[in-house]
């Protein structure tokens, strides 16, 4: 019976390579949209050469000038989503597979990259996801047409609803832990 178990615990422990599916195939995503990114800022910025032309009219240069923000938040976006895919790929891997020697040895690498538990990863994933939905609110309201005084309070709201989760998310990062030592508790751990 030992013999079996040690070989089936082996079996069962080393089953959890299959997760170099996700961090290969998260990283080829990353890297498709980081490649998408720079394709827009490359046509972006061709289009933007022409924003200085003698014979280009007020409305054309308005419009031009229109677009080119636009597409410019349309860029960030799509460079926060190939973060957000490069920061899944390297924490899974750290998690499941084996710590990155380069992202601990180095002084000068980005901590942001070091995934120390699941809590980690979570937190840097939502961090660069409401990144990436500030960005959208931005883009949208950019292009939204205010025809009426509810639709000014509809953008008010959602500016507000941002700044709030702006707000939370920072005082979870830093005044938690100081809060519950100075109330007599414990601090909370969370593998930093």
């Amino acid at each position: 019976m030992g013999l079996f178990e040690k070989l089936f615990e082996g079996a069962l422990w080393n089953s959890r390579f299959v997760i170099l599916f996700a961090v290969i195939g998260s990283l080829m995503a990353g890297f498709a949209i980081f490649y998408m990114a720079t394709v827009d800022v490359v046509y972006l910025f061709s289009h933007a050469l022409h924003y200085a032309d003698a014979g280009m009219s007020d409305e054309a240069r308005k419009a031009l000038h229109d677009s080119t923000v636009t597409h410019i938040v349309e860029v960030v976006d799509g460079y926060l989503l190939a973060t957000v895919m490069l920061i899944f790929s390297l924490g899974l891997y750290e998690l499941f597979i084996s710590d990155i020697d380069q992202a601990h040895g180095s002084k000068s690498s980005s901590k942001i990259l070091v995934i120390n538990n699941l809590d980690d990863l979570k937190s840097r994933l939502a961090k660069v996801i409401l990144m990436i939905l500030i960005v959208t609110l931005f883009e949208e309201a950019l292009n939204m047409t205010l025809s009426t005084p509810l639709d000014l309070v509809y953008l008010g709201a959602s500016i507000a609803l941002i700044a709030l989760a702006l707000y939370l998310t920072h005082a979870s990062e830093h005044g938690m832990g100081k809060d519950e030592t100075s109330a007599g508790e414990a601090p909370e751990k969370h593998g930093h």
